[in-house]
């Protein structure tokens, strides 16, 4: 760890230093992806509703998640800035407030997730047969909010001094436990009951719950690279409001898409359950195979905010140059292999419905050849995060998801022939403008200039 820990990523190769950073963070995405997987696959065992009425709850969840989900990316941000400036003491101060202000979120965020739970789940259109599973699954989920921010908090304080391989392991140990716990709780065993679907939301809160143990622990004791004190955590006005003016354009872009997976399952529902099996699986494995972008973009935001706090902004464009390259031709050839082998994937979850097996590859299908696309747009939303210029990132996903994707799916699905396989199509179109979009704005280079005024005024300090 400790050689990591002195790396200093404003100097070297860029390629090495994006795949230092990188490569954890990826393996750490995906293992956290296990969690979901996992409960998809046992749940299939229950059958097509257990997993629709997780699939259901999912964006809901997400949603809520996103909006503290902001803040903890502009503790990276912040944390990153101090980090490349060689500034300790800002480094273990931002850290203090950030877990402090995010802790009493996390409890209001709890709070609104549970009673809230029984409208939200009727709001989205949950059917009889998925209703109650549903609400279950969602308000045992929302117990655990204050847990999952604690890691979040300190997996994105970690990333934000380059230190990305003690969350990795963490998060590996925590989800090989999840394994064991998801079919006990789910099915019973000896003198614990089964509980069904909420078993997998009971089986994620216990291994949650030792994580951000685990991530508070680290960050108290100060070994790491950073060391919070109780004597930080006070609130204090301008640093919060400094956390909000980068956070919430985040929370808000964050939010904005799971607000569309939201409105993309409401009209998903409209076609019955099997429909909505299939769109849960297709969208649970398009969660897996852009992790190697969001590992991309979330080490280019490390290391644009650390060149930049270095003032050294040209090195900063060339991360972005050579992280959008590698995005898009690594995403490329995942989405090609995804394409080939969309059949066998969606039977290993649910392998005795042929019908949710059909629509669910051909979701897959429709979706693969626009992955590199999605894999650049991940890419330069890390780069505008990384200069602090999260308002980019807001207005890019906004633009994709409610100007292009939610309409097309509205009509494709409800105006033409195509039905629910509509739906699909709005995936590869709206992947397709927003990576041009951002493109676009990158090139043009706004956010340099941008970095450059909030460096000089001590924005960021």
């Amino acid at each position: 760890m400790a050689p990591q820990k002195k790396k200093k990523f404003t100097e070297g190769k860029i390629f090495h230093s994006l795949a230092t950073l990188a490569l954890p963070i990826i393996l750490a995405n995906i293992l956290h992806t296990a969690y979901q997987l996992i409960d998809t696959f046992w749940l299939g065992r229950l059958g097509a509703n257990a997993v629709a009425a997780v699939s259901i709850s999912f964006p809901i969840l997400f949603l809520i998640l996103s909006l503290g989900g902001g803040l903890t990316l502009a503790g990276t941000v912040i944390v990153s800035h101090h980090k490349g400036a060689d500034d300790q003491r800002q480094v273990n101060f931002s850290s203090s407030q950030t877990v402090f202000v995010i802790f009493f979120i996390s409890i209001l965020l709890a709070a609104t997730g549970y009673f809230a739970a029984p409208p939200l789940m009727k709001l989205v259109g949950a059917g009889p047969e998925i209703l109650a599973d549903s609400v279950a699954y969602f308000q045992v989920s929302s117990l655990g909010f204050v847990f999952l921010f604690m890691f979040f908090v300190f997996q994105s304080l970690m990333r934000g001094i380059g230190n990305v391989l003690l969350p990795m392991y963490i998060i590996l140990v925590t989800v090989f436990l999840n394994l064991i716990l998801d079919p006990l709780f789910i099915f019973g065993y000896g003198p614990i009951p089964g509980y069904g679907v909420a078993g997998a939301a009971i089986a994620s809160i216990i291994t949650q719950g030792l994580s951000a143990a685990a991530g508070l622990f680290v960050l108290f004791r100060g070994k790491m690279g950073i060391r919070i004190k109780w004597s930080y955590m006070k609130f204090d006005f301008l640093w919060t409001k400094k956390l909000f003016e980068l956070g919430i354009p985040a929370s808000l872009e964050q939010s904005s898409r799971a607000a569309g997976m939201t409105v993309m399952v409401m009209l998903v529902t409209s076609f019955g359950s099997d429909v909505v099996a299939a769109y849960g699986i297709g969208a649970r494995l398009l969660s897996l195979v852009i992790i190697p972008a969001l590992g991309f973009a979330i080490a280019t935001t490390t290391l644009i905010g650390q060149n930049i706090g270095a003032a050294k902004i040209k090195r900063a464009e060339k991360i972005g140059n050579l992280s959008t390259k590698i995005a898009f031709f690594g995403l490329t050839g995942v989405g090609m292999l995804l394409f080939a082998f969309a059949e066998p994937l969606t039977a290993f979850f649910v392998p005795n419905d042929p019908k949710v097996i059909k629509d669910g590859a051909l979701f897959i299908k429709v979706m693969a050849p626009s992955f590199g696309l999605l894999g650049v747009q991940q890419v330069l939303n890390g780069v505008f995060n990384g200069a602090g210029f999260t308002k980019a990132s807001m207005l890019i996903s906004i633009f994709s998801l409610w100007i292009i994707r939610f309409p097309i799916a509205f009509v494709m699905s409800y105006k033409t022939p195509l039905a629910f396989e509509g739906i699909w199509w709005a995936f590869p179109i709206s992947n397709l403008l927003a990576a041009a979009v951002a493109f676009i704005y990158y090139k043009m280079g706004y956010w340099k200039v941008r970095a450059i005024r909030r460096r000089h005024h001590n924005v960021i300090a």
